[in-house]
């Protein structure tokens, strides 16, 4: 039993009654446009269909984010520690500096998303790595306790056992364990979920704030702008603050650090606990993977880790200084993906298949020497799903992006998006789909 075959037996299934589960399609998704799966202002788009996995892809999740993290780990003291090495990354001093703070848990990535590009073990490729911010944990857990609902789900349960990720009270969880390393002595720490309001996954927010809350914390939303360093401790007016859950992204950190003088200055003095702490940019800028594949990079991992670098991360490069990486990247379209360094949501990523030969160059034009990378191309794998239309039902191939949401550590769950672009994310046409492993 794997997955795609799981996945043929849901289709057979909805194509065997397309009237009934087209009805109940359409109350699934005035349940799903009802609730607070929101992004941008607007319900998530999904299908009608879950993700399946197996109880063996769960094991090579684990086994990935094993190995990822040892690396980033590798990766991440090796910056702290080595001047010559930091200068690699290039980073403003003042975001250097931060990254160089004590965390006071010993935990360089506390919490991320790990998107691939996945099949099985032997084939997967990474896409991108989000530690700073990480999002959509919300997504995958409304959405999938409405389909849990759903006449297919229960049907489909029938013959298998169906059960979601939990992603919102485990990370809660997993918070409070890491403050416990911070702070032995306060067993009910003050938490305050921060980021910047123009820019908060405000639903999301709730969510984790209502969690706290059940589970007998004090907990707020704030913006860091609102917070006041006074006597030592950093405040949100009366409220003193010991946990701070940061959603802020380094790149509005670094845009907006005047306008934050207090949370800094504060940040600096270890006056609360950040999870994740600056430290995680380390690997969450996207030059992260341009320089795991140098060479004296390679170097300082085992030799089964240099294998997993040079298998599944892509290979990336600086899209500046030397004419010969312009031309390279210049005639050879097809070949390759253009990113920012440091803007998530895909924003300002562009595909050279997207493009014609003029329009590549004049794109090129553009970003050359302007902190870009270029980055091989990799072909998604597809993987058949139901689509509602009107009143018809049709079998389409998807590309998926599945991320592995990494807590403490430890692997803890999943967000999947599809699509049938070579760009798969909220910049452009998708969908969500909940994940659900799937046991006899």
């Amino acid at each position: 039993m794997d997955a795609l075959e799981i996945n043929n037996e849901y289709i057979d299934l909805i194509l065997s009654n397309k009237k009934d589960y087209g009805k109940d399609y359409k109350l699934t998704s005035e349940k799903v446009a009802n609730s607070n799966a929101i992004y941008r202002g607007k319900p998530v788009p999904f299908l009608y269909h879950p993700m399946f996995f197996t109880e063996a892809d769960i094991e090579n999740f684990e086994k990935i984010s094993k190995n990822i993290i040892s690396i980033t780990n590798k990766i991440t003291d090796r910056y702290i520690r080595d001047q010559d090495f930091r200068r690699k990354f290039g980073y403003p001093k003042f975001i250097e500096d931060l990254i160089q703070v004590d965390n006071g848990y010993d935990i360089n990535v506390p919490i991320g998303r790990f998107d691939i590009f996945y099949k099985d073990y032997e084939n997967f490729m990474f896409c991108e790595i989000n530690t700073d911010g990480s999002s959509a944990m919300n997504e995958d857990n409304t959405i999938g306790r409405i389909l849990l609902e759903s006449k297919s789900i229960k049907d489909f349960g029938e013959i298998y056992e169906v059960e979601p990720f939990e992603l919102i009270d485990s990370w809660v969880d997993r918070s409070i364990e890491i403050f416990n390393i911070y702070d032995p002595n306060n067993k009910k720490p003050n938490v305050a979920i921060v980021d910047f309001v123009e820019s908060a996954t405000s639903a999301e927010f709730e969510e984790f704030k209502k969690s706290y809350i059940k589970k007998g914390y004090n907990c707020i939303i704030a913006d860091p702008r609102d917070l006041e360093y006074r006597d030592k401790s950093l405040y949100f007016g009366d409220y003193k603050i010991d946990l701070v859950y940061r959603r802020i992204v380094s790149y509005e950190l670094i845009e907006k650090a005047k306008q934050i003088p207090d949370f800094i200055q504060a940040y600096k003095d270890r006056a609360f606990c950040c999870i994740g702490s600056i430290k995680s940019h380390v690997v969450h800028n996207k030059i992260f993977f341009k320089i795991l594949h140098d060479e004296d990079t390679l170097e300082g991992l085992s030799e089964d880790e240099q294998d997993f670098v040079k298998r599944h991360i892509p290979y990336t490069g600086i899209f500046g200084g030397q004419e010969e990486a312009y031309n390279l990247v210049l005639e050879n379209k097809d070949k390759y993906i253009m990113k920012p360094m440091d803007l998530n949501a895909s924003q300002g990523v562009f595909v050279g298949r997207d493009l014609s030969q003029e329009e590549w160059e004049e794109r090129l034009k553009n970003v050359w020497n302007k902190d870009y990378l270029y980055q091989e191309y990799f072909d998604p794998f597809f993987r058949k799903h139901v689509v509602f239309l009107d009143d018809d039902v049709k079998v389409e191939e998807f590309k998926s992006v599945v991320g592995l949401f990494i807590y403490k550590e430890k692997f803890a769950g999943l967000y999947t998006r599809v699509g049938s672009e070579n760009i798969i994310s909220g910049a452009t046409s998708y969908y969500t789909l909940p994940n659900m492993l799937v046991k006899r």
